[in-house]
């Protein structure tokens, strides 16, 4: 069974930055979608930065285009989400998502996820 663990989230004050990383215990990032999802309270989970599998493109949602890139290492089996001017409305749990397929903004396409880290952003 795959494992993704997050880190890296915190408080941070509106316009600030902080760098999430995700761990996984097996290479699952080489040929498969790689997501980053956020779920504010009462809200839906969000898929708003990944990585397909179908074509290797990117995908950006346009609340976070410029400010919330993702990266990863295959070599460390690890991706990650480097934050910049960070907003109150980003204030959420940050989850990332492996092993996907298919559109890869959209959770059902998923089969690993982590438990999720918490970002809070100060105005």
């Amino acid at each position: 069974e795959v494992q993704l663990v997050e880190s890296g989230g915190g408080l941070v004050q509106a316009g600030g930055s902080l760098r999430l990383s995700c761990a996984a215990s097996g290479s699952i990032f080489d040929d498969y979608g790689i997501g980053w999802f956020r779920q504010a309270p009462g809200k839906e989970r969000e898929g708003f930065s990944c990585i397909s599998s179908i074509d290797g493109s990117t995908y950006y949602a346009d609340s976070v285009k410029g400010r919330l890139p993702i990266s990863v290492d295959n070599a460390k089996n690890t991706v990650y989400l480097q934050m910049s001017s960070l907003k109150p409305e980003d204030t959420a749990v940050y989850y990332c998502a492996g092993g996907g397929w298919g559109t890869c903004s959209l959770p059902k396409f998923y089969d690993y996820w982590g438990q999720g880290t918490e970002v809070t952003v100060s105005s």
